[in-house]
């Protein structure tokens, strides 16, 4: 067996002989610049927010959530979302603090480029790096507010370092092995500029939990706006409407996705505000369509339907 002391030694040996090569997606970044994407921006208003002891992450997204417009206390970051035990902020914390302040938090792809193009598009970028080594790591969130594709580096606002300069390669071998997680804090009226419609959806999805019904259905329109086909952003927007009070626009909001996906609980919903309405004829026959979608290809809402078809009949 190998003594610890030597295999630690041996595993810094190995990454500084790996610190000579460029990563995958640094090399192919240098071999062939994105001809739309400017070679070098840098967001210098983006609000700075030093970290105080292992708090990094109620920092880092501090700084988005600024920078989004959004409330940045860091005091009240650390107490929601900082883990004693842990050291630090988990993930899933990171998104839903942002949610719980007004933000829609939405994960990024894994990958360089995308990192680059949220900040060309005026996003910061929250990042997690692992500083140590697989075996040892040493977690910390950053935020991503520049870089200079000639100079091979990105710009950071990181730990107690308002402008930290860091070679793209580095910043690669850090971030790869924390898993490539970044994730963008926007207003529900933005999208990220790389998110991709599963992300998006999630974020939405999220967001609904901790957001009042009118800025959820803000969040469900902006989904739409880029992917009008997505089924669970259309109900969503049925339901948020509808808790807001606002039962014209729920039903038009129904109507839309009942008829582009035929689908059996859009039916179902719709059915119910039509009664609610008063329009007992349009709530049968949204009914019979539920009943028929759930048939044909959704016999989970089979009961369902025929309750709200039976409601029809006795309801007011």
């Amino acid at each position: 067996m190998i003594p610890r002391a030597t295999a630690a030694l041996a595993a810094l040996l190995l990454s500084g002989c790996a610190s000579f090569f460029t990563p995958p997606q640094t090399a192919a970044l240098l071999a062939r610049p994105p001809q739309d994407l400017p070679e070098q921006i840098e967001r210098r208003g983006v609000p700075f927010f030093p970290q105080t002891r292992d708090h990094c992450g109620p920092a880092a997204l501090a700084t988005a959530l600024a920078d989004a417009g959004l409330p940045a206390d860091t005091e009240r970051l650390a107490e929601a979302i900082f883990l004693p035990a842990r050291g630090g902020s988990l993930q899933l914390e990171m998104l839903a603090g942002a949610r719980r302040q007004g933000g829609v938090a939405t994960r990024l792809p894994p990958q360089l480029q995308a990192l680059l193009r949220e900040v060309a598009a005026g996003h910061a970028v929250v990042v997690l790096q692992n500083l140590g080594l697989d075996f040892l790591p040493r977690w910390h969130y950053a935020v991503v507010v520049g870089y200079d594709i000639g100079r091979r580096e990105l710009v950071l606002r990181s730990g107690t370092t308002e402008r930290e300069l860091l070679p793209l390669r580095t910043f690669e071998y850090t971030w790869a092995r924390a898993g490539r997680w970044a994730m963008a804090v926007l207003q529900p009226d933005r999208l990220p500029a790389t998110a991709t419609e599963a992300d998006a959806q999630d974020a939405a999805l999220g967001f609904e939990r901790s957001a009042p019904p009118a800025q959820a259905a803000l969040a469900y329109r902006t989904l739409l706006a880029r992917w009008p086909g997505n089924l669970l952003a259309g109900i969503g927007l049925g339901n948020a409407l509808n808790t807001a009070g606002d039962a014209a626009g729920a039903r038009a909001a129904f109507e839309a996705v009942a008829e582009r996906h035929d689908s059996a609980v859009a039916w179902i919903n719709l059915a119910r505000l039509r009664l609610d309405a008063g329009d007992r004829a349009g709530a049968r026959a949204a009914a019979e369509r539920a009943i028929r979608r759930a048939d044909a290809a959704e016999p989970r809402w089979r009961d369902a339907a025929h309750a709200a078809l039976a409601s029809t009949a006795t309801g007011p």
